[in-house]
């Protein structure tokens, strides 16, 4: 009888644990529903929390649900688990000040299984990622619905949905890797993505550019990007115009990679600034027809393999299936801005946190809808009732770039995570732009009173960033360098920028001190274009690691130069180049510096004149039409208004330089007489010297007025005078000049 009830004991055991085998956890991850509906997918914090997730970003209106179809191994009662978080909880605490606190819930959701919500609400507790309960469920079907159900359109976030037979099982609260990998049947050996010459890794414009670059060289290139579009901040995610000098007539085949890549057309601010502008499909047309180039959108980097100091292969997930890809390769380029293959690899890095560094944005804009438009109060976000704020009639103190219009709302200057560890706090600081939004579009709408027909249209939920990790290189480019300047005799990627750091603008600090949302530029002169030196562009410990952007190898103060899109981009051509020299001759990319400098200045087109005078000559000589004031700048100083005499006419324009010096002359020669007209900026009531005769025509760009001035010269050399009229510290713009009836030959600019 004994013998009996010890095999029923056993046999009971049996069938208990196959059961339990049979109904292990299911996890259901959210980026990885059939359709996400009008969620997001949201990658950029992965790293810190385990994995992307779904984003209810509707701008205050319900997004659509997202919906998918789930095998369930049997029918029966399950538990429910809800992976998520009360994102404003960090700003509930008791030690929060007044000015910084959050009140309610705003990222609030349910779950519907088969059309059905269940009673729970998530979103609204807990301040980090965790398991939230979502009590029992019965499920009658194998094969059922589930749903992502947004109550609000403020934020709400869903990482992944575990269902239970188990009453007992607590999944655990940081989800790790392997015990996600292992529940989805995920293999723990990444699966082989084959070996190639050049692994570049982030898509934005120094990678794109570094990618193509080397393909065009020949190299077998692989290219990793975890966002399904290229172009990074240059991207209809995120909407920042290209910045910095567009090529270098010092190494003249630098840039034909970047010219491929510019827009048609530019908007800075408000509801201009569309998607379309930034041409996504044209960067992608680019890089998919390139034959050398195996291209892996929506892959994220998240682990590499070294041995003795060499990276020998880098790993990507997958950022919807969670499938992971391995990478090996002879070099590598760390493009991703963030230095994020050099941190995995071991490579030496700096970082500026506590005295203070650039921070990100997430550029936001309204619409005017045609009829009244109401928006909910958001006790939530910042309490802006009574603090001033760029876009707000009753913002004082406001520098001349802060006007109280519209297109002050969600400029570039709305930036904030200046003394945060922008990986740790990376999450926070994104969430703080959100806070910052809504709180100004509420107090405009429900305190202010103002824009009745207005609501909000766009703003990015991927962050524009400007500073984090600068991996070192074998030279550390710093301010000295380019201020005096230092000339180097590996410097091919030219600038075209001002060194330009922003910190928290004293008028918008008060109350948010440590947590400030508006910043300054603030600039110092320095030569433009001013050439980067190779050595910059590689590891100085990590011996087969490039990189090109703003993790090169600067210092915080010299990255203001650098960090700019087109001059990442040039950086990247650069890499592409050299990586195709690492491969002909077998060397490291230092070797190429050592041994091979010559070749890749061959490459680089770099001719028998110095970077010196090429940098006093920095003049572009534009065709008829295209009107600009400044050479290798923004679209702030494009041509509003072209009188029809000069639009027939080529221009020659050179940089702005430092605002607070004179504005230079310069001398370019001509074939035969002509007649020259100038645009002259109307800033401290400065006129021409004799000889120039002013006329009645007028120029716009930007919101200035220009006069027109007109003189003939022999052939020879036109002599185009400085300005050196002022406005309190700043000096006007240079002059442009409209050349009728000759070809121009630019010989410099005059010193």
């Amino acid at each position: 009888m004994r013998r009996i009830k010890t095999i029923g004991w056993i046999l009971s055991s049996l069938l208990l644990a196959f059961t339990t085998r049979a109904l292990e956890p299911l996890l259901l991850e959210a980026e990885a529903f059939d359709d996400i509906g009008g969620w997001v997918n949201d990658p950029q914090f992965m790293d810190q929390m385990g994995s992307p997730f779904l984003l209810a970003h509707g701008l205050g209106n319900p997004v659509e649900d997202a919906v998918t179809k789930i095998e369930f191994p049997e029918a029966g009662t399950y538990h429910l688990w809800v992976r998520t978080r009360d994102w404003v909880g960090p700003w509930k605490t008791p030690d929060t000040p007044a000015t910084k606190r959050a009140h309610g819930n705003p990222g609030r959701f349910q779950v519907l299984i088969d059309g059905k919500a269940l009673p729970a609400t998530f979103g609204n507790e807990g301040a980090d990622w965790h398991w939230q309960k979502g009590g029992q469920i019965d499920i009658r079907r194998k094969q059922t619905l589930v749903a992502l159900h947004d109550l609000t359109g403020f934020e709400g976030r869903c990482d992944a949905i575990l269902f239970s037979s188990d009453a007992k099982y607590i999944p655990p609260n940081n989800a790790p890797a392997p015990w996600r990998r292992k529940l989805k049947n995920i293999p723990e050996e990444p699966e082989p993505a084959g070996n190639y010459e050049l692994v570049v890794v982030g898509g934005g414009m120094a990678g794109t550019c570094a990618a193509v670059s080397g393909a065009r060289h020949g190299l077998k290139v692989a290219l990793i990007q975890d966002r399904p579009v290229l172009g990074g901040n240059n991207s209809s995610e995120v909407r920042v115009w290209l910045q910095g000098a567009k090529r270098g007539p010092y190494a003249k085949n630098i840039g034909n990679v970047l010219r491929e890549f510019e827009q048609r057309k530019t908007a800075h601010y408000g509801e201009g600034n569309q998607a379309e502008l930034y041409e996504d499909e044209k960067k992608l047309s680019v890089v998919r027809a390139e034959k050398n180039i195996a291209f892996y959108p929506s892959h994220r980097v998240n682990a590499a393999d070294t041995k003795d100091g060499r990276i020998v292969a880098v790993i990507a997930e997958n950022i919807e299936t969670g499938r992971r890809l391995r990478f090996t390769g002879a070099n590598f380029a760390d493009c991703t801005g963030d230095g994020c293959v050099g941190h995995l690899a071991g490579a030496d890095y700096e970082m500026t946190i506590e005295e203070g560094h650039m921070g990100r944005c997430n550029l936001w804009h309204t619409k005017d809808m045609g009829k009244p438009v109401e928006f909910p109060r958001c006790p939530w976000a910042l309490d802006l009732t009574e603090k001033p704020f760029p876009g707000r009639a009753k913002s004082r103190g406001g520098s001349e770039n802060h006007h109280s219009t519209l297109k002050s709302l969600g400029g570039w200057y709305w930036e904030s995570g200046f003394y945060h560890d922008p990986f740790d706090k990376s999450e926070y600081i994104r969430d703080w732009n959100f806070r910052a939004m809504y709180g100004a579009w509420d107090c405009l709408k429900n305190v202010d009173k103002v824009y009745p027909t207005r609501n909000l249209a766009w703003a990015a939920y991927i962050s524009g960033k400007r500073e984090s990790r600068r991996l070192l290189g074998d030279l550390i480019l710093n301010k000295e360098d380019v201020t005096k300047p230092i000339e180097y005799d590996d410097g091919f990627a030219p600038t075209g920028w001002k060194i330009d750091l922003h910190l928290p603008h004293p008028s918008y600090v008060k109350g948010f001190e440590g947590d400030a949302f508006i910043s300054k530029a603030h600039f110092t002169g320095s030569r433009n274009p001013y050439y980067i030196p190779y050595r910059c562009l590689y590891s100085r410990n990590v011996s087969n690691l490039f990189m090109a952007g703003r993790c090169a190898s600067v210092t915080h103060e010299a990255l203001g130069t650098v960090r700019v899109m087109r001059t990442g981009a040039l950086m990247g051509e650069v890499v592409g180049m050299a990586a195709s020299l690492c491969t002909q001759h077998q060397v490291d990319p230092r070797g190429v510096y050592e041994k091979h400098l010559p070749e890749l200045k061959q490459l680089c087109g770099v001719g028998g004149q110095s970077q010196a005078e090429d940098a006093a000559g920095a003049i572009q000589i534009l065709p008829a039409g295209k009107g600009y004031r400044v050479a290798g700048s923004s679209d702030q100083y494009k041509v509003i208004e072209l009188p029809p005499v000069l639009k027939a006419l080529p221009s020659v324009v050179i940089p702005r330089g430092d605002w607070k010096r004179v504005a230079p002359g310069y001398r370019f020669a001509i074939s035969a007489p002509a007649v020259v007209y100038i645009a002259v900026h109307n800033r401290g009531h400065y006129a021409p010297p004799k000889g120039w005769k002013k006329t009645d025509m007028m120029l716009k760009w930007y919101n200035c007025t220009d006069s027109v001035y007109v003189k003939s010269f022999e052939a020879g050399i036109a002599e185009i005078p400085g300005h050196n009229g002022r406005d309190g510290a700043n000096y006007g713009v240079p002059h442009t000049a409209f050349i009728e009836g000759v070809n121009v030959d630019v010989t410099g600019v005059e010193k």
